[in-house]
């Protein structure tokens, strides 16, 4: 059975070196250069957040300018997420 999965192609330039080890590894693992170099990006990117943002209201309490300043506001909320997550 085949498994639909959404993909983009992308092209990334290697040193020779870097593509001298990547070639020899697909093939010891019977595999493409493509998923031995997904496999290998995956493992350097930080984990996929889970969930969304939390609902960000903006109403009493809040800068009278909040509309005007959204971006700023919303932009503080999610590094503060971040920082508590570290």
């Amino acid at each position: 059975m085949r498994q639909e999965v959404c993909v983009r192609r992308t092209t990334i330039m290697l040193p020779e070196e870097t593509d001298a080890r990547l070639r020899p590894e697909a093939r010891r693992r019977g595999t493409s250069v493509a998923a031995v170099a997904r496999e290998a990006i995956e493992k350097q990117l930080p984990p996929q957040p889970e969930g969304r943002l939390s609902f960000f209201a903006v109403g009493d309490g809040s800068p009278r300018n909040a509309s005007e300043r959204v971006d700023e506001l919303v932009g503080k909320s999610v590094r503060r997420r971040r920082a508590a997550r570290s």
